[in-house]
């Protein structure tokens, strides 16, 4: 009986492997048959992610030149229906956590392979509200350093520029600037997804759509197109970080910065600090100590820190920049950092 059991599994596993080979060969088939200006690999392709959690191998990758090749692989496993088992994950620079940014025996699609278009800023020189028409493959960086030669910038950041938009867009988007403004998902006028079609949607288009795919993580469309919000870009900022040795004064201060109705501050981030040695030595690379003298006898060793990390934005007036470093020093006055851990930068 035993013998004859073990058969038996044996011969249901090897039914479902060759069930598999024989569903994985078909659709391979099917997918190199598709008109596609960009192209599809089958070898040598990404099965990690930033993370370093999961390592999930597709079965192909999509490399697309154009929006209408992602609509068309995407419509193309549709119809083939639910027994091929393929599904789809968007990939940019592939700093997901938790392996969003690939798919087991799926198409992952590198959306940097995007043919580049020329970023389109508007509303330059007041008017309308200005923003940028950007592609979901575009990395923030550049966008950066277009829209500064307009004298603006997005209003919402993420610590890291060298992520895509559609990536940031699929989870949030979350800076020191979020206090004011939401996550870069609160600063998007419009969007072009692909669900299998290609649709615009916004606030008033398609609002459904619109609010499922920001922060939706990938779930329910593709983003290959973004209309970012701008803003009038700072010439200088005032950068600070102090350091906190009990977290419930951390937190009270910080707390208190956010609700602040007078704009201490356009920057607010906090952050723990683990077991670090010499971390008031590295931080010289670009800050500068208040109190030099102070800030050489502090030792964290090893100890649990927390760090507020604040600036002030200002145009570059040298008048103006008096009155502002003065408030600043105010604004700061009352809060309960250690002394002399206070480091800045402009």
């Amino acid at each position: 009986m035993i013998i004859v059991r073990s058969f038996t599994i044996l011969l249901l596993l090897s039914c479902i492997a060759f069930k598999l080979a024989c569903c994985f060969s078909s659709s391979i088939s099917s997918l190199k048959a598709l008109p596609l200006v960009g192209h599809l690999e089958f070898e040598h392709v990404p099965s990690k992610d930033f993370g370093n959690r999961y390592q999930l191998l597709p079965l192909a990758v999509l490399h697309p030149k154009s929006v209408s090749d992602i609509a068309s692989v995407i419509r193309h496993i549709w119809m083939m229906g639910p027994h091929s088992q393929l599904t789809v994950a968007a990939r940019g620079r592939g700093h997901s956590l938790q392996g969003q940014a690939q798919t087991r025996h799926g198409i992952v699609i590198h959306m940097e392979s995007l043919q580049p278009q020329k970023l389109q800023v508007h509303g330059v020189g007041g008017g309308p509200t200005p923003f940028v028409d950007v592609s979901g493959g575009e990395l923030w960086i550049n966008i950066l350093h277009e829209t500064l030669k307009y004298g603006l910038a997005p209003k919402s950041w993420t610590d890291y520029l060298h992520l895509t938009v559609g990536g940031t867009l699929s989870n949030a988007g979350i800076s020191g600037q979020a206090f004011r403004h939401g996550p870069q998902i609160s600063n998007v006028h419009q969007l072009e997804v692909v669900t299998g079609e290609i649709l615009n949607c916004s606030e008033r288009q398609n609002s459904d759509l619109f609010h499922g795919v920001l922060g939706g993580l990938g779930q329910f469309g593709i983003i290959t197109r973004a209309r970012i919000a701008l803003e009038p870009a700072p010439t200088m900022v005032k950068w600070m970080r102090m350091l906190y040795l009990d977290f419930a004064a951390f937190a009270r201060d910080q707390e208190r910065l956010i609700s602040s109705d007078d704009d201490k501050f356009d920057y607010i981030e906090g952050f723990v600090i683990i077991n670090r040695t010499g971390l008031l030595d590295s931080w010289r690379l670009s800050f500068t100590p208040e109190d030099p003298v102070e800030a050489s006898q502090f030792k964290s060793d090893g100890r649990n820190l927390y760090c507020l990390e604040v600036a002030k934005y200002f145009k570059l007036d040298e008048d103006r920049k008096d009155v502002m470093n003065q408030e600043v020093k105010e604004s700061l006055s009352e809060l309960s950092y250690i002394s002399s851990t206070l480091f800045s930068s402009e």
